[in-house]
């Protein structure tokens, strides 16, 4: 933070914990991530929050993945963490419909979402105007000045390997850059 770094927290337990325990209820679950905010939150004493974002997913594997927690599940704990914006899967087709949680959980003044419009769930690479609506969607929701485009998660634990090679990835940041500069010449008109 010193050198003008922004830090970006992965925390992907978060919301990927859920699956690690089938006999959890979903009050077992918010006293577990109650618990974990709080000592991220003590980590994260005295840091500028503008300067921190927090990242969490559900994984990265290529399962089925019919039991994710939902988005407004959990969203209430992003605002609870000391950072200034949150990043989260919105782009797998299991998450793709939760643009409209915004609408029902009123953004903190201050904070920025960062829904993925790309995903490493798939080696198919998103079409530029895909990425474009998918951002489009989540700024009607959330307000444009409150979005920022984001993956769904780092391409680190797959690039390279079978599913998502190397050059996939790339080709998806590519979109993703892409879809962006569409979406913004909608978003903000001349």
């Amino acid at each position: 933070l010193d050198a003008g770094l922004v830090l970006q927290i992965d925390d992907p337990a978060l919301f990927s914990e859920w699956d690690m325990h089938p006999d959890w209820s979903m009050a077992d679950f918010r006293r577990w991530a109650a618990a974990r905010v709080e000592m991220l939150n003590h980590a994260l004493r005295d840091l500028p929050e503008d300067r921190i974002r927090f990242h969490t997913c559900y994984g990265v594997n290529f399962g089925p993945r019919v039991n994710d927690l939902q988005l407004e599940q959990g969203i209430e704990f992003f605002f609870k963490i000391r950072a200034g914006a949150y990043s989260f899967e919105a782009a797998n087709a299991r998450h793709e419909h939760e643009w409209r949680v915004p609408q029902r959980f009123k953004l903190p003044e201050g904070k920025i979402l960062i829904p993925g419009v790309v995903t490493h769930s798939s080696p198919i690479v998103e079409h530029p105007e895909v990425v474009a609506e998918r951002i489009e969607r989540w700024a009607s929701s959330a307000g444009r000045e409150n979005i920022i485009a984001g993956n769904d998660c780092g391409f680190a634990s797959n690039a390279g390997n079978s599913e998502i090679p190397t050059s996939v990835a790339w080709a998806k940041l590519q979109a993703l850059g892409e879809g962006a500069r569409i979406a913004s010449r909608r978003l903000w008109p001349r």
